[in-house]
């Protein structure tokens, strides 16, 4: 893997949790909206959170295969591969 790569994969894993950041930052900040009654759930805070959705595929990726459990479909098919070569 080259050094381009290397970076292009860090920047990845650094997006959601930098947009998560921004989200709370974001609602602790004291502007003007809510100073006149706005809620902290108006404004960058809904894109920041988006953001972070739409930039979770790297994290995603990294989470264990081996934790997931086989679907009742490919729980019968590997029964049944084990019952005709056994």
């Amino acid at each position: 893997m080259t050094l381009a790569h290397r970076v292009a994969d860090g920047l990845a894993l650094a997006a959601t949790p930098g947009f998560a950041v921004m989200a709370l930052l974001g609602t602790q900040g004291g502007t003007v909206e809510r100073l006149c009654g706005g809620s902290p759930w108006s404004g960058m805070v809904p894109m920041y959170l988006l953001m972070s959705l739409a930039h979770a595929g790297p994290w995603l990726r990294r989470w264990p295969q081996a934790s997931r459990s086989p679907s009742p479909i490919e729980a019968r098919a590997c029964s049944d591969s084990d019952e005709t070569t056994g």
